[in-house]
């Protein structure tokens, strides 16, 4: 929802500037400056990047855009903890209905990982590969937007240069000199607009995503090799706290008390 908010201020900051600075939005109307800078960065996108990469565009724009709602720390803490419960309790092979329920593939997956006896090594290996090669494919995902915006900028500085070739064709007409003049330099608006205000700040929206994403997972390896070795929920609890900000921990715990109010 930011990502849609932060575009509509753009554009209006451009618009308003464009007023203020005396130019007239009309301007933009240049369907070749459009093309060069658009079709040429989507073009420079297909040169580098194989179609099974580029075919995840469209999920990535939604992603930087809507921003799915990733699993809160303290809730996963609270997980692990009652993980903590039922195996200092009942052993470990009693987690597997926890495991049966969760809707988490990772967090199911480390579960199954111990409730099947492997050796803590090879569960702490496959769980930190399986984050090395989310952060391998959202980095594909990112550098797509990061290169979009490495291009742009340059297709509109090409852009200028096209349409002042063409203006040359104008100089005996100082009318249509001017307006030459003014739609070549509307490309490299566009080329800089889209590269420095679209296409790099979504790259950075995903690498931000992606890194809290990361930060969930390695707090549930931490969690999940603790349990395997038999540590007590409460132990667990203050271990996995200190990588919540102090304030999400009070709302937390605000909640539980109401909860318990109730």
């Amino acid at each position: 929802m930011s990502g849609i908010i932060g575009i509509v201020l753009a554009f209006v900051a451009i618009g308003v500037g464009m007023v203020l600075k005396g130019a007239s939005l009309t301007a933009l109307i240049n369907p070749a400056a459009y093309l060069i800078i658009f079709g040429g960065t989507a073009a420079t996108i297909f040169i580098a990047f194989p179609m099974s990469e580029l075919k995840k565009f469209p999920i990535l724009l939604k992603i930087a855009f809507l921003e799915p709602k990733l699993p809160a720390k303290m809730d996963q803490i609270a997980s692990l903890v009652q993980c903590a419960e039922v195996a200092k309790r009942e052993g470990l092979l009693a987690l597997e209905e926890i495991a049966n329920n969760t809707t988490d593939p990772f967090f199911k997956k480390g579960l199954e990982l111990i409730i099947d006896g492997n050796d803590i090594d090879f569960v702490e290996e496959v769980l930190f590969d399986e984050v090395e090669a989310i952060d391998k494919r959202h980095k594909t995902g990112a550098l797509i937007f990061t290169q979009a915006g490495t291009y742009a900028p340059t297709l509109g500085v090409l852009g200028a240069v096209v349409g002042l070739v063409a203006s040359l064709g104008n100089l005996n007409d100082v009318e249509k000199l001017g307006h030459s003049i003014s739609a070549a330099f509307i490309a490299t608006l566009l080329g800089i607009f889209t590269g420095y205000v679209l296409w790099h700040p979504l790259a950075n929206k995903l690498k931000r995503i992606s890194k809290r994403e990361q930060e969930v997972k390695l707090l549930v390896i931490e969690g999940l090799l603790a349990i395997y070795r038999g540590i007590s929920p409460s132990a667990l609890e203050k271990k996995l706290t200190v990588h919540v900000a102090p304030k999400e921990r009070s709302n937390s715990n605000k909640k539980n008390g109401d909860k318990g109010n109730e």
